[in-house]
């Protein structure tokens, strides 16, 4: 099951961009972002075209009933093989998980920093994703990661609960600074 929907950021400049993101409900992870001034039922076709891959497994869409999404959307969505599942009106409850990732966006990236334009918005939203997707530990995965979730690749060079002798701490940060993601890392011998 996957979920979609939009929300819109303020610039530098205050001007509306809106942001369209696009997630594995079961995995947490971010499939697909993009933002841009002027969305439109074709631009959002187009990135559910390059958020969908042609092999998926996916067989239901959440989203919401914005006039964004028009019937030819839908039509689309289900030439796509899914079944589009809208939440009811004035609840934006029963699309819960979308809505606590657009927070957890706002409160982790957006509120510490304020795009220029777009180009930097989709600057700074490709870093913030490529930490949550693969760094930022998720408590409702147990604590997992989305990436080690979806293609379980998630492998530790060094031992778990002990510091080995051929292993030291490196610390990557994280949009200058704003998060730090931190892993072992083999030394020379």
């Amino acid at each position: 099951m996957v979920a979609c929907d939009f929300f819109v950021v303020v610039t530098a400049r205050f001007r509306m961009l809106y942001v369209f993101l696009f997630m594995e409900i079961g995995t947490r992870r971010i499939v697909h972002c993009n933002a841009t001034a002027h969305p439109t039922a074709q631009w959002t076709l187009q990135q559910l075209r390059e958020a969908i891959p042609s092999d998926h497994s996916y067989r239901f869409l959440l989203r919401d009933r914005d006039s964004i999404f028009s019937n030819e959307v839908d039509e689309q969505l289900q030439a796509f093989g899914l079944r589009v599942l809208r939440t009811p009106a004035r609840v934006p409850q029963a699309n819960a998980y979308c809505e606590r990732l657009l927070g957890t966006v706002r409160r982790e990236c957006l509120d510490f920093m304020i795009p220029f334009g777009e180009v930097h918005l989709k600057r700074i939203l490709k870093e913030w994703i490529g930490h949550y997707n693969q760094g930022r530990p998720h408590l409702s995965l147990g604590p997992g990661i989305p990436e080690s979730m979806a293609f379980n690749n998630h492998r530790r060079p060094c031992g778990r609960h002990f510091i080995a002798d051929h292993c030291r701490l490196e610390s990557r940060r994280i949009l200058g600074g704003l998060h730090h993601e931190y892993g072992w890392k083999r030394m020379a011998a």
